[in-house]
């Protein structure tokens, strides 16, 4: 099958910072990675390389086998692939409801399986909330919010940056039930977050970058039985 997300030899600069190295990152369909590495390492600017927010000085970034390096992000969502960012990025001036039922549509397959019933469902705390403005929300349901938005466009990919970064420990349990309930649904996900020992639980691979390089590429029981590695490059 063709992978979703084919990167390959990405170089990306920040004016005269040279962040990206000659990254190589693959997602194939129903793939659950994780990408990790300590802060400023290159994680957030390779997935904004891949979405065409920040465009690569170097490489190429195929999606579904097609060439979109540097291609606008709304072409890049378009071919399924929705972006929670970190900061979360919701309508603060417009409500749960709202927040929902705008980005509200069919799959590139056509498929439907994320309705607004099953995000509420999903996701009980939003229910309680519908008529709030985003504004009014917590980090936490903000976060829940951010994620079911993307799931109301019934991506092939889910690209989720600090899943659970700054929310309590209780609402964060509740972000990482929910990671595994996209896993079990079949869409394919990136996901970022500092707690490896959560990330390695749902992920089929993880990837660990050093100051815009890939230093290691493997399953979780590969990263587990090295823990040199996660000491030297996770700080753990």
């Amino acid at each position: 099958m063709t992978a979703l997300i084919q990167a390959t030899g990405l170089h990306t600069h920040y004016g005269a910072s040279h962040i990206l190295r000659g990254v190589d990152f693959t997602v194939e369909p129903g793939q659950t990675i994780g990408l990790m590495g300590r802060n400023g390492m290159g994680k957030t600017t390779l997935l904004k390389s891949i979405m065409g927010i920040v465009k690569p000085s170097g490489g190429k970034v195929h999606v579904k086998g097609q060439d979109m390096t540097g291609a606008p992000t709304f072409e890049i969502a378009r071919l399924g692939v929705a972006y929670v960012p970190e900061g979360r990025g919701i309508f603060g001036n417009l409500s749960v409801r709202e927040n929902l039922v705008m980005s509200a549509r069919a799959g590139t397959r056509g498929q439907r399986d994320w309705t607004y019933d099953r995000v509420l469902e999903t996701f009980p705390r939003l229910a309680e909330r519908l008529n709030h403005g985003g504004q009014q929300l917590s980090g936490g349901e903000q976060q829940m919010l951010t994620i079911g938005r993307a799931l109301m466009t019934n991506p092939d990919l889910l690209i989720l940056d600090e899943a659970t970064e700054g929310l309590a420990p209780l609402i964060a349990r509740e972000i990482w039930r929910i990671c595994g309930l996209i896993r079990e649904s079949g869409i394919s996900s990136v996901i970022v977050d500092k707690n490896w020992k959560h990330v390695t639980q749902i992920t089929d691979v993880n990837v660990i970058l050093v100051k815009g390089e890939v230093v290691f590429q493997g399953s979780s029981q590969q990263l587990h039985a090295q823990p040199e590695l996660l000491e030297q490059y996770l700080g753990v």
